[in-house]
C-alpha cells in the first residue's frame, strides 16, 4: 500500500451559526430571573449600557429614538460595525482608555457615569439591592458541617472521632448512609477493619440529633426512632420524654396510664416496621392483621402513629429553599374584545439603551484613537445585546398569541379542556424553528385565571373523541385524576375501571397507557389506595 499526500479541491456548504445568533438563542432561553442576572452582569461589563428608569419621561424617549435615526442616517452604525479592534487587549488597556475619556470629557463624564452605576446613592435614598441582600436569610449550614459541630462534643478515643468524621462524609442530606459498605470499607483509612467502622457507626446513630440520622435504610432509621422512644428518651425530635415539672418521667407518675398505652402503641409499631414494612406499602393490611392477632384498626392506627416519626431526619437541619417564580406573561380577559389577552410582565428590549454621548465619542475625532476603538466596540456589544433582548420580547408575544387562540376553553373551564397543540404546529404557524418554540418556553411561566402555570403545559398531542372533539394528552390526564378523587375508596378503580370509564366519556385508551398516566399522576395502583 503506497502513501502519498496530494492537494484536492472540493466544493461543499457547511452551517455555521455567528455569534450574534448565538446571543440570541441563549438570551431567548433565560429565564426571568437568570435574565436579570446576565442583564446586571452585562451592565457591569459594558460601560456604554445603561438602564432605563421605567418611569423615564415618554417624550425623552421619544428624542432620544429620534436621535439615534438620524445618527444612523449620517453614517454612525457604519462606523461601529465596520471599525475593528484587537479583542486581545488586556485589563491594563481598558483601564487607560476609561482614563483617557474622562480626561476627554473632564467631570460632566465622570458625574453622568456615577449616576447610571449609581442612582440611589447620588439621589440620598436607599439602596434597594443592597437591603434585599441584607434581609435575605443567611445560607443554611450544610448537615455534614452541623454534624461535625455535634460530633466534636462526643467523648470519645482519637481514632473513633477521626473514623466518625470519615463515616459523616458519607451520609447524604437525607440523613442516611446508602453508600455500598464495602466501598466505605475500601476508602476508610488503613489499618481500619470492619469492627470498628460498626461501632463507630452505632455511636454517630446513638448521639446525633435528631434520632434516625446515620441509618442505613428506611427500616433501620425507623427502628432507631422507634427504640428512643420505647427506651424513654426520645421524643418527636429524639429529645427527652418529661413529665409535668420538667424531670425526666419512667412511666410511674400520675400519667403512667397514658404512657403505657403509648408504649404498648409503639411495641405495635415496632412490629409493623421489623416485619410488614414491605406489606405496609403494598397495603396488605389483612394480612399483617392476620399474622399478629390485630384487628385491621390496630394496623391501620399503627400506621398513623408510624406517620409521626421522620422518614427523612437530616432534612430537618439542612432547609429546603423554596424555588421562586417569577410569572413572563399575564393572561386575562378583556371584556372590549370578548377575547384572552396576552401581555409581557416586562418588556425587556427597552429596559436599557445606549446613552448618546457614547455614539457622539465614536465620531469625536478628537478622542484618542484607541479610545474610540474600546467604545465602539462595547457600542457592538450592547447593541447586539439589545436586538436580543427586542427579538425576545417579539418571539415570546407571539407565541403567547398562538396560546391565547388556541386554549380558550381552558381559561374558562379548566384543565380537562387543555387542546393538542404540538409545537411543530405552532413553529410552521409562526414560520419559526421548532427548536425556538421550546426554547422561548423552557422555564417560563404565565398568570392565567386559573394561576401561574408553566408555559410548556399547554404545549403536547391529543386525540379525537367518539364526538370528534380534540382532547390533550394533558387533559386526559387531569380527568384520570378526577375520577380518582371522586372514587369510593373502599373500591378504588382499577386501571381497567379507568378505561371503562374514560370510554363512557368518548375518550378510547389503551390499560398501559392509563396506567402510564396514572404513575405519572404520582398515584398508587388500586391495592394501594384501598381504605379498609
Amino acid at each position: 500500500m503506497r502513501l502519498q499526500t496530494g492537494q484536492h479541491m472540493q466544493m461543499g456548504q457547511q452551517m455555521k451559526l455567528a455569534p450574534r445568533m448565538i446571543q440570541c438563542m441563549e438570551i431567548l432561553q433565560l429565564s426571568d430571573i437568570a435574565l436579570e442576572d446576565r442583564l446586571e452582569q452585562e451592565l457591569m461589563d459594558n460601560v456604554t449600557l445603561e438602564r432605563r428608569d421605567p418611569g423615564a419621561d415618554r417624550e425623552q424617549i421619544v428624542k432620544e429614538r429620534i436621535q439615534n435615526e438620524r445618527d444612523a442616517c449620517e453614517g454612525e452604525r457604519d462606523l461601529i460595525v465596520g471599525t475593528t479592534s484587537n479583542e486581545s487587549k488586556d485589563n491594563q488597556d481598558d483601564f487607560e482608555r476609561l482614563t483617557n475619556i474622562a480626561e476627554q470629557y473632564g467631570e460632566e463624564w465622570m458625574s453622568n457615569t456615577t449616576e447610571s452605576f449609581q442612582p440611589y446613592q447620588q439621589q440620598g435614598e436607599r439602596d434597594g439591592k443592597m437591603d434585599a441582600m441584607n434581609n435575605a436569610a443567611a445560607k443554611c449550614p450544610s448537615l455534614t458541617d452541623q454534624m461535625l459541630q455535634q460530633w466534636i462534643l462526643v467523648e470519645t478515643d482519637k481514632q473513633t472521632r477521626e473514623l466518625g468524621e470519615y463515616m459523616i462524609g458519607w451520609i447524604d442530606n437525607d440523613g442516611y448512609l446508602r453508600t455500598d459498605w464495602q466501598t466505605i470499607f475500601n476508602m476508610a483509612p488503613a489499618q481500619t477493619t470492619s469492627d470498628q467502622l460498626i461501632k463507630t457507626l452505632r455511636l454517630i446513630q446513638k448521639t446525633m440529633e435528631p434520632i434516625g440520622i446515620g441509618a442505613r435504610n428506611v427500616r433501620e432509621c425507623l427502628m432507631l426512632q422507634i427504640n428512643a422512644r420505647l427506651n424513654g428518651n426520645g421524643n418527636d425530635n429524639g429529645g427527652h420524654r418529661h413529665n409535668g415539672n420538667g424531670t425526666k418521667g419512667n412511666g410511674n407518675n400520675g400519667n403512667g396510664r397514658h404512657l403505657e398505652d403509648e408504649d404498648e402503641n409503639l411495641t405495635i409499631v415496632r412490629k409493623l416496621v421489623d416485619k410488614h414494612l414491605e406489606d405496609i406499602e403494598n397495603n396488605r393490611l389483612p394480612k399483617i392483621a392476620r399474622e399478629e392477632k390485630l384487628s385491621v384498626e390496630q394496623v391501620q392506627d399503627g400506621i398513623r402513629q408510624l406517620r409521626k416519626f421522620h422518614f427523612h431526619p437530616g432534612r430537618l437541619l439542612v432547609e429546603e429553599r423554596p424555588v421562586t417564580i417569577t410569572p413572563e406573561a399575564i393572561i386575562e380577559f378583556d371584556e372590549d374584545e370578548d377575547r384572552y389577552v396576552a401581555k409581557m410582565m416586562r418588556g425587556r428590549g427597552s429596559s436599557v439603551h445606549i446613552p448618546q454621548k457614547f455614539i457622539r465619542m465614536v465620531k469625536d475625532k478628537s478622542v484618542d484613537k484607541s479610545t474610540r476603538q474600546f467604545v465602539n466596540q462595547n457600542l457592538k456589544s450592547a447593541e447586539w445585546l439589545i436586538d436580543a433582548l427586542k427579538q425576545r420580547d417579539s418571539t415570546m408575544q407571539r407565541i403567547l398569541n398562538v396560546i391565547v387562540e388556541a386554549q380558550r376553553d381552558y381559561f374558562e373551564n379548566g384543565p380537562e379542556h387543555l387542546k393538542p397543540l404540538p409545537m411543530v404546529q405552532v413553529a410552521d404557524q409562526l414560520g419559526i424553528h421548532i427548536g425556538t418554540v421550546s426554547r422561548a418556553v423552557a422555564s417560563k411561566y404565565a398568570q392565567t385565571p386559573r394561576g401561574i402555570v408553566p408555559l410548556r403545559m399547554f404545549f403536547s398531542g391529543g386525540i379525537t373523541s367518539e364526538t370528534g372533539e380534540q382532547i390533550s394528552f394533558t387533559a386526559i390526564q387531569n380527568k384520570i385524576k378526577h375520577l380518582i378523587d371522586s372514587e369510593d375508596k373502599t373500591q378504588p378503580l382499577s386501571d381497567d375501571d379507568l378505561v371503562e370509564q374514560l370510554k363512557t366519556q368518548g375518550i378510547e385508551m389503551a390499560r398501559r397507557t392509563v396506567a402510564k398516566y396514572r404513575k405519572q399522576l404520582h398515584v398508587p395502583a388500586a391495592r394501594q389506595r384501598k381504605e379498609f
